[in-house]
């Protein structure tokens, strides 16, 4: 039977593994499954063999930690791999990190390697909170390496983060809500369909991926609440208003109609669907939201904005700002605070217009 042992030596910071094995024990296939998923320098039969690990099958596990034990949504999933693809890419592309034959090798990734990322992503003219985003999803996945045994540090935690730029969300008026929300056409299937949907994003300040995942059994229509499954699945209720309810009605029984007519096979349990009898997407709200936006105003809005909007006009009536950030699902206080710049701006606005004493000397009456 092969033998193994493990030399506590180091080379070069590498974890050196010996195999001893009798001539023709150690088959082809499995000297090759061995070496694709060990990041070790391996000596088989008195030879070294210099491998790296496939940085792809730490990934794939890595989706499987994030899923499995963090209970990530499908979108930040969606987004941590992205952002690792993009990374491996330019270690391909520049050969940092990469053995001889080309093969990415995570535990030749250092400091270099990331700061050269960066300046990277800099050159690409991406935002600080993108280029923090892609830094913050590295950094997850080397702890994850560290505590699988594949890494001794996490180098990516002393590397510093980029400046953020302090941008405020955009918003809509009260005034400019409303006529948003009279836009579509209650009185078709897809009209009514719209206007319930913008009247759950006002009245409830959902995020779009909270809307798509929303089911049927989510809703409780006589108390007059929703219940919505926000980020790291967390769920939370939230109060239905009076303009929602009734909207909801209208399309709920328009809704049933659609069903008995497509007869979708298995039933949908999305609440919101599109004209086949399917559930909406996150892309297919993005566009139906912004088609309604551009009749409304000229740039510079998303269908993000209403929920921008909802936070605001919360503020600006007189709501605390704890209630708020259980209404958003904000983990931290801190991200609901940004909201209180846009009322403060408006407040100065305001009194720099009604204030005697804030007036320049040119607008002052004359005596």
């Amino acid at each position: 039977m092969p033998r193994l042992t493990i030399d506590s030596r180091k080379e070069n910071d590498f974890p050196k593994i010996i195999l001893h094995f009798p001539p023709k024990v150690f088959p082809g296939p499995l000297k090759e499954r061995f070496l694709t998923t060990h990041t070790h320098r391996v000596k088989v039969n008195n030879r070294l063999i210099l491998k790296g690990s496939l940085l792809q099958k730490h990934i794939e596990n890595f989706k499987t930690h994030l899923v499995a034990e963090k209970n990530a949504s499908q979108n930040t999933v969606a987004g941590y791999l992205n952002d690792l693809r993009q990374f491996s890419l330019f270690l391909k592309k520049t050969g940092h990190a990469c053995d001889p034959k080309g093969i990415i090798d995570v535990t030749r990734i250092d400091r270099l390697a990331v700061r050269s990322y960066l300046v990277h992503l800099h050159n690409r003219e991406l935002t600080g909170t993108t280029m923090n985003r892609k830094l913050s999803a590295l950094s997850s996945f080397f702890k994850f390496l560290c505590r699988e045994g594949h890494l001794q540090n996490n180098i990516v935690k002393s590397i510093p983060a980029p400046k953020k730029e302090n941008h405020l969300p955009s918003f809509l008026s009260v005034d400019d809500i409303f006529r948003l929300l009279e836009l579509p056409e209650a009185n078709t299937l897809t009209g009514s369909r719209d206007r319930a949907m913008l009247e759950m994003f006002y009245s409830t300040g959902m995020r779009i991926s909270e809307l798509v995942t929303l089911h049927m059994d989510f809703l409780n229509i006589k108390n007059k609440k929703v219940r919505v499954r926000g980020k790291g699945k967390k769920e939370r209720w939230l109060p239905l208003g009076q303009k929602a309810i009734a909207a909801l009605n209208i399309y709920l029984s328009n809704r049933e109609t659609l069903i008995q007519k497509m007869k979708p096979d298995p039933l949908p349990q999305a609440v919101f669907l599109n004209t086949r009898g399917n559930g909406l997407t996150s892309r297919g709200v993005r566009k139906i939201v912004g088609k309604y936006l551009d009749q409304l105003v000229s740039g510079g809005h998303s269908p993000h904005s209403i929920r921008h909007s909802f936070a605001t006009h919360l503020l600006e009536g007189g709501a605390d700002l704890r209630t708020i950030q259980e209404m958003l699902g904000h983990a931290s206080l801190s991200t609901t605070q940004k909201y209180t710049h846009l009322t403060v701006d408006r407040l100065i606005e305001t009194y720099d217009k009604a204030h005697p004493r804030a007036q320049s000397s040119k607008s002052l009456p004359s005596k």
